[in-house]
């Protein structure tokens, strides 16, 4: 059985925090034996607070308010050895001791309560993801497909780009798109033209059939979300849906507005322009017969790359854009996981760790 990565992190942080609880307490006692050894004039109890402030930075709120209370008894020890409880300099010490500890454990149980409703707006957005961006499959009858997704706002996990793969009669057919726009928008966006993908192509309609209902979707959604004219105008999304045939090598594509793929062929890489692009959906309604579906070879050991604009469109620290081809005609070679994570890695890298807009990456080879 496959031990989840997240669940090791948090045991292994879990033992970590345990082992600190030694570093306040080695300070209650080394503060507490050398107060009482040190002369009455002499006063080390408000170094105290050290060991409260310091349990906060691993520890939950209940073991912050046990050290706390720890260091409070330990101050009440040396009060009593030191003349008493009754001095005002004891007394105030103590006071204040258990005020900033209070403090201090007030503010450890606001951060763990943010970051439990944060951990449980992580699982939603996991959760979601997954419903909407279902993981592509491995294998499709002679496809082998890989994605990835990178998400500009790292909380939302997913965004305004998406991709999907369903199966047609005598086909494979895929969609990768980018709503304009980002944040929950773009998100609902998103989810209204995949339904409409997954639903069209499941009723066996032509390519230009499907693309046509997309648009209509899109159109209609906008119209009836109470957007306004504003939105209307102004919200488009960019896609490319394609058709990968299973009695021959070939496939037929629609473009509307997207960045063009490209096709790993024979150590060369080519990118798929068509002679007359769609514009993007949801400007206008077109009828079936305005999209024009180009054909293009894809044979077997090919492979073909989708993208969205947030890949190629990505800056390193000099402003240059992510090449795209450049790296691809670099790769050494390997199968569609290893070539998605080969560029995982590398656009990490030509960015310095960051994506300034969503990411997607769908990778697709033709085997036996």
């Amino acid at each position: 059985m496959r031990v989840s990565p997240e669940l090791t992190r948090i045991g292994g942080e879990k033992r970590s925090s345990r082992a600190l609880f030694g570093v306040p307490l080695v300070i209650i006692l080394v503060v507490t034996v050398t107060d009482l050894h040190a002369p009455p004039t002499v006063h080390l109890g408000p170094f105290l607070i050290a060991a409260p402030a310091i349990t906060a930075s691993f520890a939950g709120a209940g073991g912050t308010a046990a050290i706390g209370a720890l260091a409070v008894a330990a101050q009440v020890v040396i009060g009593v050895f030191h003349g008493g409880l009754a001095t005002a300099n004891h007394q105030a010490q103590i006071i204040a001791l258990i005020v900033i500890s209070g403090l201090v454990t007030g503010f450890r149980y606001a951060t763990d309560r943010h970051r439990r409703k944060l951990s449980q707006v992580r699982t939603v957005a996991v959760a979601a993801q997954e419903v909407l961006l279902r993981p592509l499959p491995e294998r499709v009858a002679e496809l082998r497909i890989a994605s990835l997704y990178l998400a500009a706002d790292e909380e939302a996990q997913i965004g305004g780009d998406l991709y999907a793969a369903v199966r047609t009669e005598g086909a494979t057919r895929l969609v990768i798109g980018d709503v304009r726009g980002k944040g929950m928008a773009a998100i609902g966006d998103a989810s209204v033209l995949i339904g409409a993908f997954r639903g069209s192509a499941y009723r066996n309609l032509s390519l230009p059939g499907i693309v046509g209902h997309m648009d209509s979707a899109m159109c209609w959604n906008w119209h009836h979300t109470g957007g306004g004219e504003r939105n209307v105008l102004e919200s488009f999304v960019t896609a490319v849906v394609l058709d990968v045939y299973d009695d021959g090598p070939v496939a037929g594509m629609v473009n509307c507005g997207h960045p063009p793929p490209l096709l790993l062929h024979r150590g060369g890489v080519a990118t798929l322009d068509v002679r007359d692009p769609a514009v993007p959906l949801g400007l206008e309604v077109l009828a079936e017969q305005d999209y024009l579906v180009e054909m293009f070879r894809f044979e077997y050991g090919d492979v073909l790359v989708l993208h969205t604009d947030g890949v190629v469109e990505a800056r390193d620290d000099s402003g240059a854009f992510y090449p795209l081809p450049e790296r691809l005609a670099a790769w050494k070679g390997g199968g569609p996981q290893a070539l998605v994570d080969y560029l995982h890695a590398d656009l990490l890298r030509h960015t310095g760790g960051v994506v300034n807009d969503d990411a997607a990456i769908v990778v697709i080879a033709r085997c036996a």
